[in-house]
Formats: C-alpha cells, structure tokens, sequence
C-alpha cells in the first residue's frame, strides 16, 4: 500500500473491513490544481452533486499515469490530503474534447451544469495545464471522462 496519510489508510481500512470482497488496490488524490479547488469540489462529490470528471488524455498516454478503470476504487481528498470519502469508478470514455456531450457536462456538478460553462472553465483548465506540459490545447485533444459513485463517506 502507498504511503497516505494516517485519515487515508484509516478510511479504505474501515471500508475494506465492511466490504471484503474488495481488493487492498486503491489511489488517493484530489479534485483541481488547488486546496480551495479540491475542497470545493470534493463538498460536490460528498454531497452527490459530482459524479464525473475529466483529464486530459495526455497523462496516461504520455504523462506516465495509470489509466483509470471501471471498478476502481479512489479515496477523495480535500485540501488538506485528508480523506473525505471513497468513490468508485463506473465508466471511463476516452473522447475528443469537442464531443463531451450536454449529460456528461451534468455528471461534473460544477457551475450551472452545462455544456457551455463546462466547455468555459476546461477550456481554461486543459489549456493551462497543456502550457505547463509544453503541449498545444485544441477542441480536438482526447479527454478521459470518468462517471463514479460515491460508497463511503
């Protein structure tokens, strides 16, 4: 197991002792490039509002990330890297940036739920980290659209 901290091990151990069909393989990050931004949008996730998220393709392809999987299990952390609750993967779609459909924008939980305000802010988002990667943004780039369930909180 990785190395967490103490809330992270606390909160899969307690699951994993409800739940022991499930395997001891799990990841932990946050939402966002931020503490406010984690914080912000795990309340979303907690509260059942967030239940999609998208990143660039990139990372997995060329960024040396593990390509998320239906069936996976991530602890949430907030701001602070403690953990906030457990979700598990239910679908993963690799799609270009311009075909996220109106539903998916839904799923992300942020803004007015639009496509239009999801298109504004990962517009800004994708285009700021392809800076920092030294790669271009375009409407064409590939994102990794994930669906999860909150099952612990």
């Amino acid at each position: 197991m990785e190395k967490y901290k103490d809330s992270v091990n606390k909160m899969w151990q307690d699951y994993r002792a409800k739940n022991r069909e499930v395997s001891n393989k799990f990841e932990a990050w946050a939402f966002g490039d931020s503490a406010e931004m984690a914080n912000e949008l795990g309340e979303l996730v907690m509260a059942g509002t967030k239940t999609g998220t998208s990143s660039l393709f990139y990372w997995y392809d060329q960024g040396g990330e593990t390509m998320p999987s239906v069936g996976s299990y991530v602890v949430i952390l907030d701001g602070e890297e403690e953990a906030m609750g457990i979700i598990k993967l239910v679908d993963v779609t690799i799609m270009p940036f311009n075909e996220v459909s109106e539903r998916f924008a839904y799923l992300e939980g942020e803004g007015d739920r639009t496509l239009e305000y999801w298109r504004k802010v990962h517009t800004d988002f994708f285009t700021n980290e392809s800076v920092e990667l030294g790669i271009d943004f375009n409407e064409d780039v590939l994102v990794v659209c994930e669906e999860f369930e909150v099952v612990y909180k």
